[in-house]
């Protein structure tokens, strides 16, 4: 769908991809009720969206509406979206992008509201499909500040976690948007059956770094490779960590090895009584490998401290849970 048309005939059957867009989203169960939005850049000005309050699983062509770039409805029965904001402002900086489509996926959602990172090395169609995933700081949805919110990252993702509410997904049509919607939920499903199962095993970054080469030639887009990143700490590290916004969430459910001190395995103990690594290390290519810090340094206690007693007690309670495959 390379370029715009100002065809009505053209127009009409984009109308209906949007409404079958809004069946699968609400078939997946990806938007409940009325949740959940899309949008279609028609032209320079103009913006196909959904219309707010009505479930994405029983739209027609007619209940659709159009928008100029600033949100101001130009034509629909209905009201337009209260966060077609969000989608304007992803499309005016990003030219090259046509739809958003914005919902609930649960498992997606889930990490958004643990703010928990989306780990990379464990999947190859994920890092190949969709790479780096950002997640924004939390504000109230449908104003503006809202929608400035992926302003920092979106330049560099095609796919945002919105802490504590959902998706937004961009691409080049309606179907490369949603597909981004599929692929992300797919794979936090797959996270967190994985690690019901046991631990989240990972790949190399010389792996990883194989993946990223690949890209170029399927025509998909990385950001990591544009900066020369791809000989870095492509598993460890999230180039969204450091750069972006003061909102730097951190792994707590789904740690990648090279975060708790020890290459092959979960180090629970190091990373329970020692510092994570050496925050002035980095590569060649000046990308730092460091792991989560605490907020605030815990104060010394000495063995005549009763609180001493208890935090022998709590490492132990960790190690055990370890040995028998629960750690948290």
């Amino acid at each position: 769908m390379a370029g715009y048309t100002n065809s009505s005939m053209n127009e009409w059957k984009l109308r209906e991809e949007m409404c079958e867009i809004g069946r699968r989203i609400y078939n997946k169960g990806f938007a409940a009720a009325n949740d959940g939005n899309i949008s279609l850049r028609l032209d320079e000005n103009r913006v196909l969206c959904t219309p707010t309050r009505v479930s994405k699983g029983y739209m027609k062509p007619d209940d659709l509406c159009v928008v100029d770039m600033d949100g101001k409805q130009l034509s629909g029965q209905r009201k337009r979206s209260s966060e077609i904001l969000l989608h304007l402002t992803i499309m005016k900086h990003r030219p090259d992008i046509r739809s958003c489509v914005h919902c609930h996926p649960p498992h997606a959602t889930a990490f958004a509201v643990a703010h928990e990172p989306i780990p990379k090395c464990t999947m190859p169609e994920f890092e190949v499909f969709l790479g780096e995933v950002a997640i924004t700081p939390y504000e109230t949805p449908g104003g503006q500040k809202f929608a400035d919110t992926v302003i920092p990252y979106i330049k560099d993702t095609d796919v945002v976690l919105l802490a504590n509410h959902g998706t937004i997904t961009a691409g080049t049509d309606l179907m490369d948007a949603y597909f981004k919607t599929e692929i992300i939920d797919a794979y936090c499903r797959i996270l967190i059956l994985t690690k019901q199962l046991g631990s989240v095993n990972f790949y190399s970054d010389a792996k990883a770094a194989e993946l990223l080469k690949l890209k170029p030639s399927l025509g998909i887009r990385d950001v990591r490779l544009e900066k020369g990143l791809e000989n870095c700490d492509l598993c460890g590290n999230s180039m969204f960590r450091e750069g972006y916004t003061q909102f730097k969430p951190e792994h707590h459910a789904i740690i990648p090895p090279k975060l708790l001190g020890r290459p092959d395995g979960p180090g629970l103990v190091s990373s329970l009584l020692e510092p994570h690594g050496d925050p002035n290390a980095s590569h060649a290519c000046g990308c730092k490998t460091e792991a989560p810090a605490p907020a605030q340094a815990a104060p010394a206690i000495s063995a005549n401290d009763p609180a001493f007693e208890t935090l022998v007690q709590r490492i132990t309670n960790q190690v055990m849970l370890a040995m028998n495959g629960q750690a948290r």
